[in-house]
């Protein structure tokens, strides 16, 4: 099944998609992150199908198919490391730990945009990048996990695009600590969440999901790979996810950008040059992949950055 939130003559409901693109809502006002918590998608969305249908996705305004409660963005394909390392730190190769588990970092939930919401420049940022991801959501909780098991913990999937600021990151990963203000601003998620059920006929004899991914800017086709082209598949990152720890329903892990253009920051390392150039206002990206849908932002003009003063040199008193 595909579910879709969406806003519709001023309310905002949880509908199953027909195949006909008509959405037919779920009975009560649950969100989708609410319902999966509960354990209660499939029969909601077999109660809604079973209804009258609402109205046709071309007359609502979709929104993100939920709002997770963690996003985990994982790094998972080799192309994109060795592109961006290029690009961004000015690096060769793939780091030798990269190869030891797929790592992740912690993004921003609060930033989770719809399908075809508008971007708003981050602020203090003219290198504006996106990430064409796929992202996997927890059904169940769970907690040190194996592969086998974590497979009964993922409800669906969805697309991810980890809109990037290129040269706040180059900065502040200096730090040692990671991406910050690079990536806080923005992350489109949608246009639907399809169960994991409707994908396993992609699922190849390695366990990889062999989706086609395409990314295209106003029109103009930058990027594309497959998605089994991931160095981990969803189950072993929800198990190293839940090492030690405890994953969630609605918690949202990111496969991390494909290679082939996957982002410009990629194409910027390889070529040696800013070809495409960063993204600005009017610039549309449109994500495409097979068996989940397509997503569709334009980038706008944000605010201005307000301005504070550079760390001040303390006298390291004591008590």
């Amino acid at each position: 099944m595909r579910f879709a939130s969406y806003e519709h003559q001023q309310q905002r409901r949880v509908g199953a998609v027909g195949e006909d693109g008509r959405l037919h809502p779920v009975p009560g006002e649950r969100t989708l992150a609410e319902l999966i918590a509960a354990g209660a998608l499939s029969e909601a969305g077999a109660t809604a199908l079973d209804a009258h249908a609402g109205p046709h996705l071309s007359a609502v305004r979709l929104l993100p198919p939920l709002q997770p409660a963690t996003v985990r963005d994982f790094v998972t394909f080799e192309e994109h490391v060795e592109g961006v390392r290029r690009s961004v730190d000015g690096a060769t190769g793939v780091p030798d730990a990269w190869y030891d588990a797929p790592t992740f970092y912690f993004g921003n939930p609060y930033a989770v945009i719809g399908p075809y919401d508008e971007v708003p420049l981050p602020p203090g940022s003219n290198v504006l990048d996106f990430e064409l991801e796929v992202a996997a959501v927890i059904g169940k909780e769970g907690r040190d996990l194996t592969p086998e098991q974590a497979r009964d913990h993922i409800v669906g999937y969805t697309i991810f695009n980890d809109w990037s600021a290129r040269d706040l990151q180059s900065r502040e990963m200096r730090v040692g600590l990671g991406p910050c203000k690079g990536k806080d601003t923005a992350t489109t998620l949608g246009p639907f969440l399809v169960t994991a059920d409707e994908l396993e006929p992609y699922r190849d004899a390695d366990g990889f999901l062999r989706l086609a991914l395409t990314a295209e800017i106003n029109g103009e086709v930058v990027g594309k790979d497959l998605l089994s082209n991931m160095s981990w598949t969803f189950e072993e990152m929800t198990a190293y996810a839940s090492r030690g720890a405890v994953v969630r329903p609605g918690d949202v892990l990111g496969s991390g950008t494909c290679g082939n253009g996957g982002c410009l920051a990629e194409l910027w390392g390889v070529r040696g040059t800013q070809d495409p150039p960063p993204l600005g206002p009017g610039d549309t990206v449109t994500l495409t992949v097979e068996g989940l849908g397509t997503v569709s932002n334009t980038v706008t003009t944000g605010p201005p950055a307000v301005p504070l003063p550079a760390a001040r040199r303390r006298p390291r008193e004591r008590p």
